[in-house]
């Protein structure tokens, strides 16, 4: 099984229009296109019945404190967990593509509704979380939200995009499900798995 991702070769930097934010010199970072690169997948397995897509951050700072704060940085020796920039199951088998600005294009203050769409059933992304003490942001982000990494973090994030293959129609859940109740629901069923991995920063000593 292999995925092709618009514009990512794997192990190199994710174009600036895929991502929530960019760099700004006055400001620090300014929104970005935010539109959802195109997903293809191929070699599909026999007795594949739905499609899992998701997108996780591997490299998010365990500890909030410094993100993003005048005169600090994130240090690279800290300890790091997932951020969930796209949740997407129950994709029908006959499915083998997502078009670029399908599931996302600019950002929505407050996000995207989860639930159904014509590729699968979209669930909520990290930015739910993240953004929880916005009074700007604060809302329910289902489906893509790209790349936004503290400006100050002293590490480049990598963000896995990653496609399985399931022996089920559907993963039975609903509402505001998170990547993890998705990892959770699809032990036993994978029949294989394809991933490329990007890498962004916001931080300009580190961009190349």
């Amino acid at each position: 099984m292999r995925i092709d991702v618009q514009g990512i070769i794997d192990g190199q930097p994710i174009p600036g229009r895929f991502a929530f934010a960019v760099p700004d010199p006055d400001q620090h970072i300014r929104f970005s296109d935010n539109r959802n690169p195109g997903v293809r997948w191929h070699d599909v397995p026999a007795g594949t019945r739905s499609l899992v897509l998701l997108v996780v951050d591997t490299d998010a700072p365990s500890d909030p404190s410094d993100v993003n704060q005048e005169g600090r940085s994130v240090p690279a020796e800290l300890p790091r967990s997932d951020f969930y920039h796209w949740v997407l199951i129950d994709i029908p088998s006959e499915v083998t593509e997502i078009p670029e600005g399908e599931d996302a294009d600019g950002v929505v203050a407050k996000g995207k509704a989860p639930g159904p769409t014509s590729q699968g059933v979209r669930g909520i992304n990290s930015y739910t979380d993240f953004f929880i003490d916005d009074e700007q942001l604060e809302g329910i982000y289902g489906g893509y939200d790209g790349p936004c990494p503290p400006w100050n973090d002293s590490l480049v994030h990598r963000y896995y995009f990653t496609v399985y293959a399931l022996d089920v129609a559907s993963l039975e859940l609903q509402g505001e499900f998170t990547g993890d109740e998705v990892l959770e629901a699809m032990q036993g069923h994978v029949l294989d798995q394809a991933s490329v991995m990007g890498t962004y920063t916001l931080n300009p000593a580190l961009a190349r």
